[in-house]
C-alpha cells in the first residue's frame, strides 16, 4: 500500500523566544515491510542543526528556533510503501540489547491492577503469543479509549486504575504487562491511515513484543488488531519518552499553544 503523509506541528509562543531547541523523531523507519519512497521536512522560523540515529535506530533531527520568533512551524511530508505482514517485524536490530526491553520504566511500571491482569492471563495459557493477544484484548476491555482522560505523564498503572486513556496509555499498559510475562516489549509511535477520514489531530501509538521464532510482533491495543499495511512505524523505545515525535526546551518564553495536524491517505502506485 502506498501512503501519502503530511504532518504539521505549530508552536505559538507568548513572547519572542530567546532560545529554543526541538528534538524531532518524525522520519519513518527503514524496516521490514516498509519502504520510504520520499520524505522531506520543512521549517518556518527554525533551522536544522544536527541529524543522527539514536540507540533505537530512530532518526533524530535537532532544530533550533530563530531568535525573537513567536511561532515555529515544522512540516513533514512524504510517501511510504507498506506491506501487511500480520504485525510481524522480525529480527531484533538497534544498539539496545534485547534484554533491555524487559526492564520497567516509570511510565510502564506495573502496580497491583496490572499484576492481577497478568496473573489471570497466565492461568489461561502458557503460550506466549496467545498470552499477548489475551493481554491486548484485556487492556482494551478495562481501559476505555477516551481523549483527554490522561496526559503525557500518566503512568500505565494510573491509566488502568481510572479505566480510561488513549493509545499512549494502552501501549504503556501492554508493554509493562508483557515484560511481567517475560516478553521484551517496546513502545511504537507512528502514523495510521484511518478508514473514515484523512485528517487527524495526532499521531498514533501501539506496542511490539518479541516472541521466539517470530521476532518483534506489533499489537495495536486501541484498535484490537495487529498492525497492517495502514501503519507506518516512525520511532520505537522503552516508553513514550524514547519515541515521542517532538520534545524540546525553550528559554525566555513559555509555549502558549501547540497545534498538530496529520493527514494520511492512500495513493495509487
Amino acid at each position: 500500500m502506498r501512503l501519502a503523509i503530511r504532518h504539521t506541528t505549530r508552536y505559538t509562543y507568548s513572547k519572542p523566544v530567546v532560545h529554543a531547541l526541538q528534538r524531532l523523531r518524525l522520519t519513518p523507519k527503514h524496516t521490514q515491510g516498509q519502504e520510504i519512497v520520499e520524505w522531506a521536512m520543512e521549517y518556518e522560523n527554525a533551522s536544522p542543526e544536527l541529524s543522527y540515529d539514536d540507540q533505537h535506530f530512530n532518526t533524530v533531527t535537532l532544530v533550533s528556533a530563530e531568535p525573537e520568533a513567536t511561532e515555529v512551524v515544522v512540516t513533514c511530508h512524504g510517501i511510504v510503501d507498506t506491506e501487511d505482514n500480520a504485525g510481524v517485524i522480525g529480527r531484533h536490530s538497534g544498539h539496545m540489547p534485547l534484554w533491555s526491553f524487559l526492564g520497567q520504566t516509570p511510565l510502564t511500571r506495573p502496580g497491583p491492577v496490572i499484576r492481577s491482569l497478568v496473573r489471570d492471563i497466565e492461568k489461561n495459557t502458557s503460550d506466549k503469543l496467545e498470552q499477548l493477544h489475551l493481554l491486548s484484548a484485556g487492556v482494551l476491555a478495562q481501559v476505555e479509549y477516551k481523549v483527554g482522560a490522561t496526559h503525557v505523564g500518566t503512568t500505565a498503572e494510573e491509566a488502568v486504575e481510572q479505566g480510561a486513556g488513549v493509545c499512549q496509555d494502552h501501549a504503556h499498559i501492554f508493554v509493562g504487562a508483557a515484560r511481567l510475562l517475560d516478553c521484551p516489549a517496546r513502545y511504537v509511535s507512528g502514523y495510521l491511515m484511518m478508514n473514515d477520514r484523512i485528517d487527524q489531530e495526532a499521531t498514533h501509538a501501539w506496542a511490539e513484543a518479541f516472541i521466539e521464532g517470530l521476532g518483534w510482533v506489533g499489537f495495536d491495543i486501541s484498535n484490537g488488531i495487529s498492525p497492517d499495511a495502514r501503519y507506518v512505524r516512525v520511532a520505537t523505545g522503552r516508553d513514550y519518552r524514547d519515541a515521542a515525535p517532538i520534545t524540546g526546551i525553550s528559554f525566555g518564553t513559555t509555549t502558549q499553544a501547540l497545534k498538530v495536524d496529520v493527514a494520511v491517505e492512500q495513493q495509487q502506485q
